[in-house]
């Protein structure tokens, strides 16, 4: 049926509004509960159809009186609730609708200019967002501007190029065509035919429907129509044995029951389309089984109900009726009927929302802060609620009613959220890694402890830079690693704490700058190492020409590329703090944007390179004796390095918020930890515990190579 049909009509409190007279009353089949509020529901329960081409009957909708029930059964639960309208109680009249477009638009245009709140669970057609026209109508489903755009990107994600279309004869199909035709126009899709179909249209028009359709070379055909007026061509297509076609279906006769019986499956089995959620309401089966023609005789729905569940039709004492007659002890309670299965709900689930949309604006309505605070609107008594208030609709967690009388929410600013009442915008909690916080102590303490120990091993190779260990590995090389392993090990403090500008150009640069020192360092000791070894050739002068001097120039060349790389960082594209809002709705991520992301993976990648070839050349020059190989040390700390930097970008890129710090404040003290494990220990090691191995002939060896190596 059309969407525009579907509605909720909040009625107001029972008194008449003053200056209005009662001229009269209309009797039609209602269920009705009385309360202090009258919540008003109409529903498709009897839609009109046609059959044989001229005679017009109704037919009884379960689905649609599933809605009636969720909406009393709702109302129930509120009236329950001691805390959402407390002293009051919600009543109800719900009516049929009879499946007509006029009459839903008739109401929705009608109670608009007179401020009337309608709250729609199933209306999706775009013309009821005009807000001149319907300036207080709400929803709990999407309007179908949304599920135009979605199929249009459907039809462009399986590259259909040339596709039909069927529309209803209303506001619904009409629209819902006209904006997925715009919507596929861009993407250069052709609409071979648009046909136009309707429940109580003759067999003729139906028949040109299905003719156009056969004559057509399409294979893929949109049907924005609801399942009530779709039923008749689809018996006919079936009929004609049309198939070969991939159907489109809209959100309203994509899950309906009739399109997956066998009969119609051989035809539009297969058809795509989007749904709306589905939820369970567990609750809700208990409620339904307990539904009785005997608990209140004059309740409308009921009896038509029981007749097609039980299978007889319920003979009250003022009733003669003819057909089967029902005992009396018929019961629903372990019926399988799909009517009773709550665990896929979509539209009812729509309906249960409605209602406690509803309750929700009554609830801001009548209840204010207590006393002794200044209230953040009017407080009303439910005397004063008359029919001429506007219905608050749902605002989102960003959102807030400015004033019962606003109709409208208005966006908190990006840095705030809104209160549980949506009257108020409160600040976001920030978030970042924090020097207090467990994380925070517990890298601080690592950070330091790496210092320290960078700074106690140079000591140690200061005072003992004399002996034969510390020759043999370079003691000015050795010193200068140990600082640039100093300076890495602090680098992690400046990660941490509230970013600012200057804490986000520093924490990076410094990273890559002094792990280039690093590296380079590193580097110079490996090429010292490989020379040596070569000078061990008879007639081979290599290691001569590689003195300190060059070991300087290659530190300082190495880094002064790496520097150059961070000033045009600084200088083009600087990092910069950075309020990232993604991870959560309620907190603000306090981060150092990279300002670059080419910049910092070149700082990286960069790094990267030099440790490659730091490792290649302490591979090659592994076979040295074993009394002294500096070069397997160094091997193994380079795979430690790149291992830990190869594991980080992964965790870098997936980690939220102040993790992704953590992360990399991880990986910067792990591969510092690598290098300075691996190079140092070994000789500190000798040095503190083994010195009678701190001798030359040791070091020396057996083939002199060291010798090259002693400065």
């Amino acid at each position: 049926m059309p969407r525009t049909t579907l509605v909720f009509l909040c009625v107001l409190h029972l008194n008449t509004v003053s200056g209005c007279e009662l001229f009269g009353r209309f009797d039609m089949p209602s269920l009705f509960h009385p309360g202090e509020i009258m919540i008003g529901g109409i529903f498709p329960v009897f839609n009109k159809e046609q059959f044989c081409n001229f005679i017009n009957f109704f037919r009884f909708d379960l689905r649609a009186f599933r809605w009636t029930q969720v909406m009393i059964f709702a109302i129930e639960e509120i009236n329950k609730d001691p805390a959402l309208l407390p002293n009051i109680s919600l009543g109800y009249r719900i009516l049929n609708s009879c499946a007509s477009p006029t009459n839903s638009l008739a109401v929705a245009g009608t109670v608009g200019p007179f401020q009337v709140p309608i709250v729609s669970y199933f209306s999706t057609c775009a013309c009821l967002s005009d807000r001149a026209k319907y300036p207080t109508f709400f929803r709990t489903i999407p309007s179908d501007y949304f599920q135009a755009k979605a199929l249009a990107a459907l039809v462009k994600h399986f590259g259909w190029q040339w596709i039909g279309a069927i529309q209803s004869d209303n506001d619904y199909g009409r629209n819902g065509i006209l904006s997925f035709t715009e919507e596929v126009k861009k993407l250069g899709v052709c609409i071979a035919f648009v046909g136009t179909i309707l429940r109580t249209y003759s067999m003729d028009k139906i028949l040109d429907v299905v003719e156009m359709i056969r004559r057509s070379t399409v294979k893929v055909i949109l049907a924005f129509v609801p399942e009530g007026d779709f039923y008749p061509l689809m018996k006919e297509v079936v009929k004609q044995n049309i198939t070969g076609i991939q159907w489109i279906a809209s959100e309203a006769w994509i899950t309906a029951a009739r399109p997956s019986t066998p009969e119609i499956y051989q035809a539009f089995g297969g058809a795509l389309g989007f749904v709306m959620q589905k939820m369970t309401m567990p609750k809700l089966r208990p409620f339904l089984t307990n539904i009785s023609p005997y608990t209140d005789p004059s309740a409308a729905f009921v009896k038509d109900f029981w007749e097609i569940m039980v299978g007889c039709r319920p003979v009250l004492p003022e009733e003669h009726r003819m057909g089967k007659i029902c005992t009396g002890n018929e019961t629903l309670m372990n019926s399988q009927h799909a009517f009773f299965d709550v665990t896929q709900l979509r539209v009812t689930y729509n309906v249960y929302k409605a209602v406690y949309a509803i309750a929700h604006a009554l609830h801001q309505l009548i209840f204010c802060k207590p006393a002794g605070q200044k209230p953040v609107r009017p407080c009303l008594n439910v005397s004063e609620i008359q029919s001429l208030i506007i219905f608050k609709g749902s605002c989102n967690s960003h959102s807030v009613f400015l004033s019962a009388g606003a109709a409208d929410c208005t966006p908190c600013p990006q840095e705030y959220w809104s209160n549980e009442r949506k009257d108020e915008c409160i600040p976001k909690t920030t978030e970042f890694l924090r020097y207090h916080e467990p994380m925070g102590i517990a890298l601080t303490v690592v950070s330091l402890l790496g210092a320290s120990l960078s700074l106690v091993t140079m000591m140690v190779f200061i005072h003992y830079r004399e002996t034969p260990v510390i020759k043999a590995s370079n003691s000015e090389l050795s010193c200068f690693l140990l600082f640039s392993l100093f300076l890495c090990f602090l680098c992690p403090l400046t990660f941490m704490g509230k970013p600012t500008v200057w804490t986000c150009m520093l924490r990076h640069t410094a990273f890559g700058v002094t792990f280039a020192l690093c590296i380079s360092c590193v580097l110079g000791k490996t090429i010292v190492v490989v020379t040596a070894f070569k000078a061990t050739i008879p007639g081979n002068k290599v290691a001569g020409k590689f003195g300190p001097a060059q070991q300087r120039i290659i530190v300082c060349s190495c880094t002064m590329i790496q520097i150059l790389i961070c000033v045009l960082w600084l200088k083009f594209k600087p990092p910069f703090p950075d309020m990232v809002f993604r991870y959560s709705n309620k907190k603000i991520v306090l981060e150092c944007n990279t300002g670059s992301e080419a910049a910092f993976y070149a700082v990286l990648g960069y790094i990267g390179i030099l440790a490659i070839i730091c490792l290649v050349l302490a591979f090659l020059a592994r076979k040295l004796p074993d009394n002294f190989n500096e070069a397997k040390f160094i091997t193994f700390s380079m795979l430690i390095f790149c291992a830990v930097w190869i594991t980080f970008i992964p965790a870098y890129i997936s980690s939220p918020g102040k993790f992704t710090v953590a992360v990399e404040i991880f990986a910067i003290l792990s591969s510092a930890f690598g290098l300075l494990s691996s190079i140092f220990a070994p000789k500190c090691y000798i040095i503190l515990v083994k010195p009678e191995k701190n001798t030359k002939k040791h070091v020396m060896g057996i083939n002199g190579i060291q010798k090259n190596l002693i400065f």
